[in-house]
């Protein structure tokens, strides 16, 4: 027994140590489509984000609408900040962390969220189908309901 739950997570660093996804990427756009053809851009349409997944099987996103203002000073706490700027500041920011899985036969990656700005995605999965445009990292997701598509361009930083 204490063999197996030694070497599942080796196997697990294994099979993603040569995963396509591996490395950090930087957000180029983020776009969400509605079923009439209207687009969003939650995030402008020059968003500012991050997102990694590295070889252990760990991943994180964060992204942002560069927009975002404030007129609390540096360093001080968020809970001294007026209502209208905690809601800017979180409307216009997305942050998580977790762990991830790759099944290469359907394109999809799911997030693992085990901790987030949002506390209802914590223990959660976010399931994303992913493919590549040269060395561009596409993700995409249709909402539950089917009323619209998101579709995120990242860019390779760091391999």
């Amino acid at each position: 027994m204490a063999l197996l739950a030694i070497s599942a997570p080796a196997a697990f660093s294994e099979s993603l140590r040569h995963s396509p996804l591996i490395g950090c990427w930087k957000l180029r756009s983020c776009v969400r489509t509605l079923r009439s053809g209207q687009t969003q851009y939650h995030f402008g349409r020059n968003p500012v984000g991050r997102i990694e997944y590295d070889k252990a099987g760990r991943m994180f996103a964060l992204l942002m609408r560069p927009d975002r203002r404030s007129s609390v000073s540096p360093g001080m706490e968020l809970d001294n900040a007026p209502e209208d700027e905690l809601r800017n500041a979180v409307t216009g920011f997305v942050a998580y962390f977790g762990t991830f899985d790759v099944d290469a036969a359907t394109h999809t990656v799911i997030h693992h969220v085990q901790a987030s700005l949002f506390p209802s995605w914590a223990g959660t999965d976010l399931k994303r189908n992913f493919h590549f445009e040269g060395r561009s990292l596409v993700l995409t997701r249709v909402s539950p309901d089917g009323t619209s598509s998101d579709r995120l361009v990242w860019d390779r930083e760091l391999d």
